[in-house]
């Protein structure tokens, strides 16, 4: 056997114990009871460690060497895998097996406090195990070496290619063109609410968001939805995506955009090749490739006029109190600017403004600006400056994502990368023959095809930015989400 074919072989196994571990990770956030979350952090520490191992270990790192002296002409899948195995190898092999297992028990740990001191708004209770996250990432940057700021290390992780520089640009130059788009949005006359004072009972907005789920794509035998604190999407295989979202009986659109965009990261999971499972190929590209699916179908479809001419009827049928509410009405009121405070559920045009907001803190908390616990203050003196409104409790503020509890920073970033990269893919998607068409009596089989066959079935095989290019022609960048804002809000 070739050394890239035990390569192969080896990471198919690690690939079965990581979604081994994968599945403990979502039964911690929608089963696990209260007093399992002690064993479960030794549970995610060993497969950790265990991941750790495998993938740093000598006969890994002389297998992966052989491999690139043995393939004289590798194809691109072959070159791919390699490029990506020889990147993890040698930024693993720098974190020793004692970090790794430290890490994990102290995630497990943290989202556990996480979620008791969001429900009584209470950061002080929060604020030693998010210490301890950060002194940890800042023992990984400096593990892991960086060119100019321990932040490009965390960064790396979720979006290969990009930097702490690059983000600023980017995020930086949306920021200056969005304020006055959100101005203008957030100063437009309100309508009323049309669902105001109604009540949607749980199970009906179960069934209503099933359906929908399915009717874009999203395949129920290979997947499920479930209830969360905060919505998440956890894919063990392409065969095994799990959604989740959560539920407000005076708001059913809170769970369903909760279920289009958790729904639009599970269909990226099902797209990708489960033969190829193990290999970099395998997998996503990046978070920001990955958020661009979930905004995707979330907002460019999601908030559309034809997905309501569509699926209010049915919705009337499930919910009669919703007669008298028109697609028109429906549309704009799911499209109306309003100044918020909870990420998750604010309005496309003022969304990105949540996202500064972090990327800013996290910047600081890891150039030393800032320390955690300084954290709620400087949150809610940023939060007023951007949003013009005092932040009341910490629950509403920087508690509110459950991502610092798992130690995932750098992360945030790649939401409005997404949003970028969403609304450039769209742009060129409304372009092919027939997609239009459809998505206009929204029908959406051919956008998902397309989908698939630009974005899914590549996994990593190349860097995001080029993968971006490869399906429309051309690179990201702002202009096309700006021209979007635009035309739905103004």
């Amino acid at each position: 056997m070739s050394a890239y074919a035990r390569l192969v072989e080896k990471a198919a196994e690690v690939q079965l114990v990581a979604d081994s571990q994968a599945l403990l990770g979502w039964d911690q956030e929608v089963l696990l009871p209260k007093g399992g979350v002690s064993y479960r952090a030794r549970q995610m520490a060993w497969f950790s460690g265990w991941v750790h191992e495998q993938t740093t270990s000598a006969q890994w790192g002389d297998w992966i060497a052989e491999a690139e002296s043995e393939i004289v002409s590798p194809s691109v899948e072959e070159s791919a895998n390699l490029r990506e195995w020889r990147y993890q190898f040698e930024r693993s092999t720098k974190l020793s097996k004692e970090w790794v297992e430290e890490f994990a028990t102290a995630q497990v740990e943290a989202k556990a406090i996480w979620a008791e001191a969001r429900k009584q708004s209470d950061f002080d209770r929060f604020a030693p195990s998010l210490r301890r996250l950060v002194d940890l990432c800042k023992e990984e940057a400096e593990q892991y070496g960086y060119e100019d700021v321990n932040y490009d290390a965390l960064i790396q992780k979720f979006e290969r290619g990009s930097s702490t520089r690059r983000l600023t640009e980017v995020l930086g130059g949306l920021r200056t063109r969005l304020i006055p788009l959100v101005e203008e949005a957030v100063a437009r006359e309100k309508a009323a609410n049309p669902l105001e004072g109604m009540q949607f009972s749980i199970d009906k907005q179960q069934q209503l968001n099933r359906e929908i789920a399915e009717a874009i794509g999203f395949d129920f035998d290979a997947g499920r939805i479930d209830t969360a604190v905060h919505p998440f999407c956890s894919g063990m295989a392409p065969s095994d995506v799990r959604l989740t979202t959560r539920y407000d009986e005076s708001d059913f659109l809170s769970s369903l955009f909760g279920v289009l965009h958790e729904a639009g990261h599970g269909m990226y999971e099902q797209g990708l090749v489960g033969e190829n499972r193990g290999q970099p190929i395998g997998s996503s590209a990046s978070l920001g490739i990955h958020e661009s699916q979930s905004r995707l179908w979330e907002n460019q479809i999601g908030r559309s006029l034809p997905f309501w001419e569509r699926w209010l009827p049915r919705a009337i049928e499930i919910f009669p109190e919703l007669a008298g509410v028109t697609p028109e009405a429906m549309h704009r009121h799911v499209n109306e600017a309003e100044l918020s405070y909870i990420r998750v559920e604010s309005d496309e045009v003022t969304y990105d403004l949540h996202i500064l907001l972090r990327f800013e803190l996290e910047k600081a908390l890891f150039a030393g600006e800032l320390t955690v616990e300084e954290l709620p203050g400087e949150w809610n003196r940023r939060y007023e400056e951007y949003f013009g409104m005092p932040v009341t409790d910490d629950a509403k503020g920087c508690l509110q994502d459950i991502h610092w509890s798992m130690g995932i920073f750098g992360y945030f970033p790649t939401y409005s990368l997404g949003n970028i990269n969403a609304a450039h893919l769209m742009k060129s998607a409304m372009q092919v023959d027939g997609i239009a068409k459809d998505v206009g009596k929204a029908e959406y089989a051919s956008l998902l095809q397309w989908l698939r066959e630009k974005i899914h079935c590549h996994g990593a095989t190349y860097f995001p930015d080029d993968l971006i290019k490869r399906a429309t022609g051309s690179y990201s960048d702002p202009d096309a989400l700006i021209e979007h804002l635009r035309t739905r809000y103004l």
